[in-house]
C-alpha cells in the first residue's frame, strides 16, 4: 500500500476512534467476494445469462410468468445459502466495536446481519422475505429449494419475494431511516455500489449537503468517485479490513 493510502486510512481510523458517526452505503460489490454475481456484472449462470434483471425483477414479469421469476429467485437464494459473508462484512462488524456504525444496504442477501451487524436498513428488502399478493401475510422463508411458485398458507394465493422490484418505491420506513442516519453521519463509506440507481445514489448527495466526508471503496471508479473525498480501489474484502489495521 502506498504512503498516500496509508496516511489517508490512518486519518480515517483516527476519526473513527475519536467517535465519528459512520454510515455505510453498501451495494452488490461488497458481496462479490462471496461469489454472489452482481446485477450489472458481465458473468452470470449460463441458464440465466439470456435474461436481463430488469426483465425479471419487475411486477410485470411476475404477473406474466410468476414461475419463471421464482425459479430465478430460487437460483439466487441457493447461491446465497451456499456462500457466506466475507471479510468486508466482518470488517464493518469490527468497526462497530470502535464507533457508531449504521448500515444502509442495497443488497437483499442478508449477509450484513449474518456477519453480526446490528443496525442495518435494507433499502431494497430481503430475498428471504416473502409476502402474499392478496392478503397481509408476510414472513421469512429460508427453504432452498422452495416449492415453485410458493403459495400463501393463509389464502393460497401467490407469494412474491419481499424485495423492491424495478418500478417500485422504497419502503417508507427504510427511506426515512436512511435519510435520517445519513443526515446525521460524519463519514459515509460507500462500498461496492456504482451509484447508478436512485434514490439510493442520492444518499451521497445528502451526506455532502450535511458536510459528511465521503469515502468510496470500489473495484473501479464509479458515478460517485468524483464526489468522494477519497477513493480506495480494490475488492472491499481486501480494502475495508485495512481500515481496522491502520494505527489510530
Amino acid at each position: 500500500m502506498s504512503e498516500h493510502w496509508q496516511n489517508k486510512l490512518e486519518e480515517l481510523a483516527r476519526r473513527c476512534h475519536d467517535g465519528a458517526r459512520v454510515v455505510v452505503l453498501s451495494g452488490a460489490g461488497i458481496s462479490a467476494a462471496s461469489g454472489i454475481p452482481t446485477f450489472r456484472g458481465s458473468e452470470d449462470h449460463a441458464l440465466w445469462s439470456r435474461y436481463r434483471p430488469e426483465d425479471l425483477a419487475t411486477p410485470e414479469a411476475f404477473d406474466r410468468d410468476p414461475e419463471l421469476v421464482w425459479r430465478w429467485y430460487d437460483w439466487r437464494r441457493s447461491l446465497i445459502a451456499e456462500s457466506a459473508p466475507n471479510d468486508a462484512h466482518h470488517a464493518l462488524v469490527d468497526l462497530a466495536a470502535i464507533t457508531d456504525v449504521r448500515v444502509v444496504t442495497q443488497n437483499v442477501d442478508g449477509y450484513h446481519q449474518q456477519a453480526g451487524s446490528q443496525d442495518v436498513i435494507e433499502y431494497h428488502g430481503n430475498i428471504w422475505a416473502v409476502r402474499c399478493i392478496s392478503c397481509t401475510f408476510a414472513d421469512m422463508d429460508h427453504r432452498v429449494p422452495m416449492p415453485i411458485p410458493p403459495r400463501c398458507p393463509r389464502c393460497n394465493d401467490l407469494l412474491r419475494p419481499g424485495v423492491v422490484w424495478f418500478g417500485e418505491g422504497i419502503p417508507p420506513a427504510a427511506a426515512q431511516g436512511a435519510d435520517e442516519v445519513v443526515s446525521a453521519c460524519d463519514i459515509l463509506l460507500v462500498v461496492g455500489t456504482a451509484g447508478a440507481v436512485y434514490p439510493a445514489a442520492g444518499l451521497v448527495t445528502l451526506a455532502r449537503l450535511h458536510d459528511a466526508s465521503v469515502v468510496e471503496f470500489n473495484l473501479e471508479p464509479s458515478a460517485i468517485t468524483q464526489r468522494a473525498d477519497l477513493y480506495v480501489p480494490g475488492s472491499a474484502a481486501d480494502t475495508l479490513p485495512l481500515l481496522l489495521e491502520a494505527p489510530a
